[in-house]
């Protein structure tokens, strides 16, 4: 939750009025390198979303998501029932690097709520065809917004850090506007 990404992404929504949360898997506030097994990430990430709604800031509609592995388990508590308005994913892990034949997609056709996709288009965890594919796949409940030129945390070729400022703007933009969109 402390990296640049994940930083540059609750601030700027925090300064137009968007309530976010970070927060860390209990593997990474252990500072261990490997994930936990997937039923304690999505009881952690389950966790949150309650603290959310039950807190003192009452929102009228929730959207969860993340960055990889983050938006990853998102999706996998909304398609086991976790009530929400709508999934983001910054960067989908659909499959595991050069294991294209290893598709981490079956959950996401449960999911009934809209989703937005930010991929770069040279992202080695979701090669362009595959990702098109599965949200093509989704329906009309899902679209993608693609980072040209962008890796897996959106960084071009030229950029000299994670995620070039313009690249940061444009995915944070297109987020923007698809919670704008969403009723």
């Amino acid at each position: 939750m402390h990296t640049p990404f994940i930083r540059y992404f609750h601030t700027e929504l925090a300064k137009r009025g968007f309530l976010t949360v970070r927060f860390n898997f209990p593997y990474m506030e252990a500072r261990r390198r490997v994930p936990d097994r997937r039923e304690v990430l999505e009881e952690s990430y389950r966790a949150i979303v309650e603290r959310a709604k039950n807190g003192n800031h009452k929102q009228d509609r929730l959207f969860i998501g993340g960055k990889s592995m983050g938006g990853r388990i998102a999706s996998q508590i909304a398609a086991n029932g976790v009530d929400m308005n709508g999934l983001f994913f910054l960067g989908y892990p659909l499959h595991p690097i050069g294991k294209t034949d290893q598709l981490r997609d079956e959950h996401l056709y449960k999911i009934k709520k809209p989703m937005l996709f930010v991929s770069g288009t040279r992202d080695s965890f979701a090669r362009r065809d595959l990702l098109e594919k599965v949200v093509s796949k989704i329906g009309s409940n899902a679209q993608i917004h693609w980072i040209e030129n962008g890796d897996h945390s959106f960084k071009t070729p030229d950029a000299k850090t994670t995620g070039s400022i313009d690249t940061l703007q444009e995915a944070l933009a297109s987020l923007i506007d698809w919670f704008q969109t969403i009723a």
